[in-house]
């Protein structure tokens, strides 16, 4: 077994000096010598430590603005020698080079930097070298080097020296090394995912991804699976940077529900009204835009009462006591809203087993940006889907012009189908949803789905028809045949959007001349898998 490695001389280079003065006094009081460089020696030395200069070690000054300082032998000589070696400690000695035990460095704040839209050459003077470097030596050598790279681990060597003694063992240097090879790694890929958008690099040879642990959860999407949730530091507002205000942790199938969620209802601009969507299975059970957020949830929920119960449900606009009321009536599992009143949470508080969520805010979905999905050997990326279609966008190309109304409906189910499942379709009637179906290998039993959907809910509600008679359908991809559209004209439906582009397209449209139906194409489809 590998014997402890007493730590006698520490190199402390940081950036982020959250907690430092408390570290480094802690360090001094155990008898570990310190070196330091600039601000992070100056900021120890006001604090009345004392410290070395790592230029008194090396002999030469920090030059070229701060960028050279510690790529020198006397410091990498320091951290990479192998003090069982001979030869090593012989040429230690030769050349007067003093080991170092442990180095704490914390890279400049290139992440930061570029998320505060600086321009290229600042981001550019945000890369760190000598910071990479040194934490990459230190780790190869970490059978006798402790390397630091986070603030949240400055307890944890303190408490590894207090067990062993002033010392530190292998499986501590191991995890060590571990998280300093991650630290690095993500911090170069920040750097080459920048410099890729900043070049008009869409396709760079080689695409690197990192995220930071947020929190472990008990299992994946079944009880047999390991699971994680990783944060990558995009300020888009959802579920990576929301607060928690109650309830247990969110398990994987919350997670991704909840963002599947509030991805959605942000299609709704909160200057246009309140919308509500209701997810169960990354699929929409229920979408709807009301004069109140709480009339919005009610009509959303009336879509499919039955899917919606232990969905998620995401708002547009900040949740209020009324709407909260309503939502309590049935077992929900998460709620997401850019806020929530005094009473909506203390009604919520009632329910233990209720999240929720509040974000400060909707992401903007037509931002750019990439989504990535395993294959085996490999990934996809590709670009968000931000597409979107206006008013002025569609063409009419029935003989029955489709009526505002319509239109409306049109473009809202077309809004929602995007976040269906494929294949997709939806019914809406009044800005919201009346049926949905998803996820079919067939379009044609899409369309029964929903249409069976808003039969069950007419019955459950007393209804003397179901609510697809009348209502607006969007398809997110094309109708291949003319039976999609004869199936809809059966449940009722007045009005289609669609994106077109099948060689079949003058049959499709020649069916719904035939059947009475107003057709408008958008030139755009929304596959979702």
């Amino acid at each position: 077994m590998t014997p402890p490695v007493a730590l006698k001389r520490a190199l402390i280079s940081v950036s982020d000096k959250t907690g430092l003065i408390d570290f480094a006094r802690a360090l001094d009081a155990r008898g570990i010598q310190i070196l330091s460089t600039g601000g992070s020696a100056k900021a120890l030395r006001d604090a009345g430590l004392t410290v070395t200069d790592v230029a008194d070690v090396t002999g030469f000054p920090e030059m070229m603005d701060g960028r050279v300082k510690t790529l020198h032998p006397k410091v990498h000589g320091g951290l990479l020698a192998l003090r069982d070696n001979d030869d090593h400690v012989a040429a230690m000695e030769q050349h007067g080079i003093g080991a170092i035990d442990l180095l704490v460095v914390n890279l400049y704040p290139f992440e930061e930097t570029v998320a505060n839209g600086a321009d290229y050459d600042d981001c550019i003077e945000n890369i760190d070298i000598g910071g990479p470097a040194m934490i990459r030596a230190a780790a190869k050598n970490h059978g006798f080097v402790t390397v630091v790279v986070d603030v949240q681990d400055y307890d944890a060597v303190l408490t590894e020296l207090d067990a062993h003694d002033g010392a530190t063992t292998l499986p501590f240097r191991q995890r060590q090394a571990q998280i300093a090879y991650a630290r690095t790694a993500a911090y170069d890929a920040a750097v080459s995912t920048w410099m890729a958008g900043a070049i008009g690099e869409d396709t760079p040879r080689r695409r690197a991804l990192a995220g930071t642990l947020a929190q472990g959860l008990r299992y994946g999407e079944n009880p047999h699976q390991q699971a994680a949730f990783y944060v990558t530091g995009e300020s888009r507002p959802g579920v990576a940077t929301a607060t928690q205000h109650q309830g247990k942790e969110l398990s994987y199938n919350n997670i991704n529900d909840t963002d599947a969620a509030f991805e959605l209802v942000a299609e709704f601009d909160p200057a246009q009204g309140p919308a509500c969507a209701i997810i169960k299975h990354a699929n929409p059970c229920g979408v709807a835009q009301g004069g109140s957020a709480l009339e919005a949830y009610k009509r959303a929920f009336d879509c499919d009462r039955t899917s919606a119960f232990g969905g998620i449900i995401a708002l547009n606009q900040p949740l209020d006591g009324a709407t909260a009321e309503e939502i309590v009536k049935i077992f929900t599992e998460v709620v997401i809203a850019p806020d929530a009143d005094e009473d909506a949470r203390r009604i919520f508080a009632g329910k233990k087993n209720l999240r929720l969520l509040t974000t400060g805010g909707l992401p903007d979905p037509r931002a750019g940006g990439l989504t990535f999905r395993q294959v085996a050997g490999g990934f996809l990326a590709q670009g968000r889907d931000n597409g979107h279609v206006a008013r002025a966008d569609l063409r009419i190309v029935t003989e029955r012009q489709p009526s505002e109304e319509e239109l409306a409906d049109m473009l809202f189910a077309w809004t929602v189908a995007k976040h269906v499942k494929s294949n997709a379709i939806v019914y809406a009637r009044d800005l919201a949803t009346v049926g949905i179906g998803a996820g079919q290998m067939s379009r044609v039993d899409s369309t029964r789905i929903g249409r069976r959907k808003s039969e069950d809910m007419a019955q459950a509600m007393g209804l003397a028809q179901p609510l697809t008679i009348g209502a607006a359908v969007a398809s997110d991809a094309f109708f291949p045949f003319a039976d999609g559209i004869e199936a809809l004209a059966e449940a009722g439906a007045k009005a289609v959007i669609q994106p077109g582009g099948s060689m079949r397209d003058d049959e499709v449209i020649a069916a719904a001349n035939r059947l009475g139906l107003a057709m408008v194409l958008t030139g755009q489809r929304h596959f979702r898998h």
